[in-house]
Formats: C-alpha cells, sequence, structure tokens
C-alpha cells in the first residue's frame, strides 16, 4: 500500500464509476445526496420533463461532450473538441487558432461543416428482448449475428415515424443490453474560442500533468428550424430553444465540495484480465508510441518550416501527440501501481468462488482459460496489428483517402448507368476538398515515407502487407523510389489530377495507381488483424467471467465500461500527494500563468492583453473571495476520453467548471481506476467568463447566460482587521 498517499485526502470520497442515468434512483441517489447533491434523480434524467440530461449534448457522435448554457441554445465545449472547426476556418490571413474568434453578433457565427450535436431522449432496457434470442447451443457467429439483428430491430422499432435516430448497445461484455435514443441537430456554429495560447497553454508539456493552466474552452451554437426542430443549415434557421440549460455558478470550489459530470465518456477496459494488462504494458502500448512518435517528428519539422502547413496539420498533430503521450504515461501507471498483480489477485478470487460449486464450474469453468488462450493466439502478432493501422491506414493521409475513393469508384463502375457512374464520383469529388485543404503534399510524402521504412524494418516479414511485395519487384525494395513514384504518378496525389480522372475514368490507369494498390494492401493488412476463432473465445470468456464475477459479490454496485453512451459520475474536490513529499493543491491561479510564462516558447506563451489583465489584477467579479483567479481545479469525479467538454456541476446542478483532462499519476484509470491518485482536471467557470469578458470583451454572450451566487461571499479582511484579529483570538 501507498500509505503516504493518504495525507489530507482521507477527508475525500473516491468514487468510482460511470453510471448509467436511468439507474441512479435505484443505485445512487441516497449516497449522492447524502455527499451534497440537492436533486432528485428525476430532475437528472427524466422522459416525462426537462431534466439536467437534456442541457447535455454528445457531440459528432460521441468525439466530445458539451452543454447548453443559455436558452438561446449557447453551447460550451472544449478547445480542443472545436480544435478542427477553429482550424478549418483559419488560414494565413485569419488565423482565428493563433488570435482566437469572437462573434459579437448572431450573423457573424460561421456555420460549421459535418458537424452535429445530439440530445439524449430516452434510455430503454431491451436486455430481455436481446437474450430472449438467445441460446447456448449457438455458436459465438450465430450469437454476434442474431444479436446484430435484434439490435437493428429494435432500433428501427423505436424510432419508427419520428425524425431520431436510436442505436442498442452491449454492456458487461453481453450480459444486458440498452436502447438509446437521440435527436440530432445539424446546423451548428462556431460563436467563440479563445487564442490558442490560452486554449492550449501548456501544449504537450503540460498534457495530461496538473498543476494546469489551460483555458480549454470554446463556445458554439446549435440552431433550429422555425418549430425548433433539426434541420440543415439555411440563413433562415433560428437559434434553438433547449428544454433545459445550465445555469453558471460564481460560488467557485472548495475541498470536498461534493461535484459531479454528465457526458459520453468513450471506451474504458475495467474488466480487462491479466494477460491483457501484461500484453498492453509489453507490446500494445510501446508499440503505438513509437509509430506516433516518428510521425509527430515528421509533422513538426514541416509545421515550423511553413505557417501554412502548421494550419492545415495542426489538429492532425495535436490528436497523434495526445495519445502518444496517453500511452507513455499509461504504461508507467500500470507498472508502478502494480495493476497486473490485483488483476491476478481478482482472477484468482473467482477461479476459488468457481471451483466451490459444481454448476458455476460447468458454466464459469473455462472463462479464464478461453481469455488466457485468445491472449496466447494473438500476441505473436500484436505488433503487426498496431502497425497495420498506425504506419497503415493512417501513417499517411493518401493512404486512408486511396481507399475511400476505391470504395466510391467500385460502387459506381458496378452501376451500368454512366450517368450513375458520373455522380458517383462527382460526389467523392465534393467531398476531396476538406481532405486536400488540410493536405500538404511533401508533409505528407514524408510520413509515408517515415511509416513504410519503419514498418518494413519492424514487423515479422510474414505479416508484411502484400505491397512490400510490389516494391520489391518493381522497385528493388526500394521504399524511396516507390513513395517519390506514389506522389508523381498518382490521381490521388493533386486536387487537379483527381478532377482530371473523375472527368475521364478509366479502369486500367485506377489499376496501376500506386495509392490505390497501397491503400487496398494495407486496409487487406488491417482486415486480417481479425481471428475470429480467438475473437470467438475471447468474446464468450470475456462475458462468462463479467458475469460471474457479478454473482460472486452480489452486493458490489458494478457499473459498465464506457462505451459512447450518456453517464454521470460522482465525486468531491480535493488536493492530492502524487509521491513521497509532494503535494498538490485543488487549485490553479492566474499567478501560476504569470510563473508559466515565457514569450521564447510557443507552448507557454500568452497574449499581452492577458498578461495586462493579470499583472493589474484586474479580474472583475470572476475573482474568488481572496481577490484571486482561480484557473482550474481538480476532483475525483471519474471520466475518460469523450467526457471532453463535460460540465462539472454543484449539487444544485449549476455549473462550476469543464472537464478536459485527467491526470498523470493515474494514466492507468481506463484500466484500473486508483481511489488515491485519480483526478478529473477541469477549466474554472469563472476563469472562461472572465476570458470572454475582460480579454474578449463579448459582453453579447455573457448577457445571455444566467449567473446564480448562493455560497456567502466573504469580504477579504482590512489590514485593521487582520491586527485585531489576533488579539480577539487570545
Amino acid at each position: 500500500m501507498l500509505t503516504f498517499l493518504l495525507g489530507t485526502v482521507f477527508t475525500m470520497r473516491a468514487d468510482e464509476g460511470m453510471w448509467l442515468l436511468h439507474m441512479l434512483q435505484k443505485i445512487n441517489e441516497a449516497e449522492m445526496r447524502n455527499m451534497g447533491l440537492n436533486l432528485t434523480a428525476e430532475e437528472i434524467y427524466s422522459i416525462n420533463q426537462a431534466s439536467l440530461k437534456d442541457a447535455i449534448v454528445m457531440l459528432n457522435g460521441g468525439m466530445c461532450t458539451a452543454e447548453v448554457i443559455s436558452d438561446q441554445g449557447l453551447v460550451l465545449t472544449n478547445h480542443h473538441c472545436a480544435y478542427g472547426a477553429i482550424q478549418s476556418f483559419s488560414s494565413k490571413e485569419n488565423d482565428y487558432l493563433t488570435d482566437g474568434f469572437w462573434a459579437y453578433s448572431k450573423d457573424q457565427e460561421k456555420h460549421i461543416e459535418d458537424f452535429n450535436v445530439s440530445f439524449l431522449v430516452r434510455i430503454d432496457d431491451v436486455t430481455q428482448k436481446v437474450l430472449s434470442e438467445l441460446n447456448d447451443d449457438m455458436t459465438e457467429d450465430e450469437r454476434a449475428a442474431k444479436v446484430s439483428e435484434m439490435m437493428q430491430k429494435l432500433s428501427k422499432e423505436a424510432t419508427e415515424g419520428t425524425d431520431y435516430t436510436a442505436e442498442v448497445k452491449s454492456f458487461f461484455y453481453g450480459n444486458e443490453y440498452y436502447l438509446f435514443v437521440y435527436n440530432t441537430y445539424n446546423d451548428v456554429r462556431l460563436v467563440g474560442a479563445p487564442p490558442e495560447s490560452v486554449g492550449k497553454f501548456g501544449g504537450d508539456t503540460d498534457n495530461w500533468m496538473w498543476p494546469r493552466h489551460t483555458g480549454d474552452f470554446a463556445l458554439l451554437r446549435i440552431y433550429s428550424d422555425s418549430e425548433n426542430n433539426p434541420a440543415d443549415f439555411s440563413e433562415s434557421n433560428k437559434p434553438f430553444t433547449p428544454k433545459r440549460h445550465l445555469k453558471v455558478s460564481l460560488d467557485g470550489v472548495q475541498p470536498n465540495d461534493f461535484t459531479m459530470i454528465m457526458g459520453y465518456p468513450g471506451s474504458t477496459d475495467r474488466y480487462l484480465s491479466s494477460w491483457g494488462v501484461q500484453q498492453a504494458i509489453d507490446l500494445y502500448n510501446p508499440t503505438v508510441v513509437e509509430v506516433r512518435d516518428a510521425k509527430l517528428k515528421s509533422m513538426k519539422e514541416h509545421m515550423d518550416a511553413d505557417k501554412a502547413v502548421r494550419i492545415q496539420y495542426a489538429s492532425k498533430y495535436a490528436s497523434t501527440a495526445n495519445y502518444w503521450k496517453y500511452y507513455i504515461g499509461q504504461t508507467k501507471g500500470l507498472k508502478r501501481l502494480n495493476v497486473y498483480e490485483k488483476k491476478k489477485e481478482i482472477e484468482q478470487d473467482f477461479r476459488e468462488w468457481v471451483a466451490a460449486d459444481s454448476k458455476r464450474e460447468a458454466k464459469y469453468g473455462g472463462a479464464l482459460d478461453m481469455i488466457a488462450e485468445y491472449y496466447e493466439l494473438s500476441e505473436p502478432r500484436v505488433k503487426a496489428d498496431v502497425y497495420a493501422l498506425e504506419a497503415g491506414i493512417i501513417g499517411a493521409d493518401i493512404t486512408l483517402f486511396a481507399y475511400r475513393f476505391e470504395r466510391t469508384f467500385s460502387a459506381a463502375m458496378a452501376d451500368e448507368d454512366e450517368e450513375k457512374q458520373k455522380m458517383i464520383l462527382q460526389s467523392f469529388a465534393a467531398t476531396a476538398d476538406g481532405f486536400f485543404k488540410d493536405y500538404d503534399l511533401e508533409t505528407d510524402k514524408d510520413l509515408l515515407r517515415t511509416t513504410l521504412k519503419m514498418y518494413k524494418e519492424n514487423v515479422d516479414e510474414m505479416y508484411l502487407p502484400s505491397i512490400f511485395s510490389t516494391i520489391d519487384k518493381k522497385y528493388k525494395g526500394d521504399i524511396d523510389r516507390f513513395v517519390d513514384a506514389v506522389y508523381e504518378d498518382s490521381f490521388l496525389a493533386t486536387r487537379e489530377a483527381l478532377d482530371t480522372f473523375i472527368a475521364k475514368p478509366k479502369q486500367k490507369t485506377f489499376d496501376k495507381d500506386p495509392a490505390i494498390q497501397l491503400g487496398i494492401s494495407m486496409i487487406d493488412a488491417y482486415r486480417s488483424t481479425f481471428n475470429n476463432e480467438a475473437q470467438a473465445k475471447y468474446d464468450k470468456g470475456y462475458r462468462l467471467f463479467v458475469d460471474g464475477l457479478r454473482k460472486l459479490n452480489p452486493t458490489t454496485k458494478y457499473y459498465p465500461d464506457a462505451n459512447s453512451t450518456m453517464r454521470l459520475t460522482y465525486g468531491q474536490v480535493g488536493d492530492y500527494y502524487p509521491a513521497d513529499a509532494v503535494h498538490y493543491d485543488f487549485v490553479t491561479t492566474a499567478n501560476g500563468i504569470l510563473e508559466k510564462h515565457d514569450p521564447k516558447d510557443p507552448e507557454f506563451v500568452m497574449p499581452k492583453g492577458l498578461i495586462d489583465l493579470i499583472e493589474a489584477r484586474d479580474f472583475g467579479k470572476w475573482k474568488d473571495e481572496s481577490g484571486e483567479l482561480v484557473v482550474c481545479f481538480i476532483s475525483n469525479n471519474d471520466i475518460t476520453g469523450g467526457n471532453s467538454g463535460s460540465p462539472v456541476m454543484n449539487g444544485d446542478g449549476d455549473l462550476i467548471g469543464l472537464a478536459f483532462d485527467g491526470n498523470w499519476e493515474a494514466m492507468s484509470g481506463d484500466i484500473a481506476f486508483e481511489p488515491e491518485l485519480q483526478r478529473t482536471i477541469s477549466v474554472d467557470i469563472r476563469y472562461v467568463m472572465f476570458i470572454i469578458d475582460k480579454l474578449a470583451n463579448a459582453q453579447n454572450l455573457i448577457e445571455e447566460i444566467d449567473f446564480v451566487q448562493k455560497r456567502a461571499k466573504k469580504e477579504k479582511p482590512t489590514e485593521a482587521m487582520q491586527e485585531v484579529t489576533p488579539m480577539m483570538e487570545k
């Protein structure tokens, strides 16, 4: 036990769990109310009346989370969640990434292409409907086919006669199933974003770290038709009127304050086995890191040399860097916190429980052996599997672009009607604008050269994609020659060449195109990573293991792994001790911005206007009771990727912060929650409002937000009071 971690944090509760909303009344409501919640479960999730869920939205199918903060459809999310949108509007002339963007009236707001928000309408438990169609005599393939059939059937029934969408998702590894119904709005516009130096302050250096001083926020707005329904973009659309929006609290945070976060966490592996942990440490994580490290170096070299390329690749670089650092931290955390040994203990308890009863032995006896066999079968090709995705499919942009065009071209040629062929190909040409806007030939060429060489050097020859045989035969094994040919000879390498081909498509030209050959080869390699026999053992083993584990501990409250469905997590504000003799406070202030500010380091440079405001201590009504401007705070809520942009709320459901990161010491948290260490890093809502008010002077936005202050503010003692106080104490 890391006993030195206890310190002052023993007063905090460490409430692990990402809970399904419709189960709160049954499982969590009483405990949450004892901790400081002043709402009922019905006020959080209801299908009959407006509730908190109606103020929370999913961005782009689960990429991030956001919340509605005004009755005019104003939406708050993270800067990094809107980063691609901000980048899409940026150019050398209007560099909104560097300078920020603010709409001072609604007609200045910018429509974001291919961007949507989804409101959760309801959750239905359809477990029995699905399981009633299954039986123990089915093979895993038969079972999967029937589950898929039922998912589609139930989703269709739930949305018939409506404009809603729905999906059924599996929970607890196929032991439970729930239906989620959504209402999706496609007209979303960019309203405001601080300069990158605020929204990404600290860059890769501070990513996943505490203490933090990042103003990671951006503002969007939802638009609807005249009836408040979803509609395609139109100048005649009006700001959306929500059923519920969040009020913004000016109370700030204190130690042990109740906090809850609602959002769409993407993926966790809390039931991962000891074999899975070991494989992550030894093979999977290091391989992802080595490929992404090389890609980051290639991109950065070109981005530093050309401002236009920096704008084009800003979002790609940030995305690549984020999980490059994540996997480094996760590996360290898994080792440091002995997660492998902890998983072994759980598995041993499970084995003993199974062995104690013949019926349990008959049902669950082979569960762990099936899981172990899966990892034994998959281990020889883990490195190849990672390379197939990281260096193959997404190694360079042209590879995935080629595969997408191959699917389009094949669909077009399958149609005998020449006019329809042209329409299909021209539709692809229209979507290619986005690709070429964020594509630089020389940068992509360097990425392809780098990743192909790494692929050849690091993957066993038996797992190499077929394109390497082509390189050996046609290019004498010279990868540089092949890469030159891709960008010189492929009709996908430039927009002009693509348009020329689409105007007069020829099958022979298509078949000979080196980029097409590359794309098909890499996709084939990626598809070959799926081993149906091994996967069947994995699926059945985990389904039985998780089912048995819950029966082994019937009084334990189990929550399912994250899977991009709305969850609630609750906890408290508080400090922590990351290592012996090291203590981290629960808040950071603007003083830390001045300490970190470095005009020579792009990651730590701040706008002069912000520095001037901080030095003058011109914080306005956004300062705390001691006169400081709080920037970020931490709490022990349980979140993961997809929760970015989620609202952090107090016991009244009012907004106090915006979740944007986790802490370095608990990077293994997606696999094993660590109560003493795990912290959610959030930007304080008062700092967000300070930037909007004082730096951007966007009073139009401040005016449409509802502010509340319920905690009495203590005045800072005057000098005279400070002199008297010690005497009074005596």
